[in-house]
């Protein structure tokens, strides 16, 4: 780890394939979208963006994607590295991600979070977020 506070910021395409092998190192359960192409395609859109965290050396060490589709705010793939957990680092990437969407002009925001991990649910809480049980999410792969 470096002595140096992370740094969050928009990550640039040249960062998509650091960041696809930072989300296995991570732990990220794997999903369709883990492609150059579709994480490209985040980067570049004006209603999302791809947010990391990186060391003192430039190495990623975090992440969320935060996108906006006019009616509600969406969080995906928040994921910090192993030796930075329990630091605020998440907690630092969940205000990244709100601050831009609030910017973006969200005024509700979902986020989607792995069912099987087990600290989640508490740090998402820890956040402001609460579960709704009324909802059910439904998804189809293309």
């Amino acid at each position: 780890m470096s002595p140096r506070a992370p740094i969050i910021r928009p990550g640039t395409t040249d960062e998509v394939e650091e960041v696809l092998a930072f989300w296995i190192r991570a732990g990220a359960h794997p999903s369709p979208t883990d492609t150059v192409l579709d994480v490209t395609r985040v980067v570049a859109a004006a209603h999302a963006a791809l947010l990391v965290a990186v060391d003192g050396h430039g190495t990623v060490i975090g992440s969320v994607i935060a996108t906006f589709d006019g009616w509600r705010g969406n969080v995906y793939r928040m994921a910090v590295d192993p030796a930075w957990r329990r630091q605020g680092l998440a907690r630092r990437l969940a205000g990244a991600a709100e601050t831009w969407l609030r910017a973006a002009g969200a005024v509700r925001l979902s986020a989607l979070v792995e069912g099987d991990n087990e600290i989640a649910p508490a740090f998402w809480e820890s956040v402001g977020f609460h579960h709704y049980e009324g909802m059910r999410r439904y998804s189809k792969n293309l």
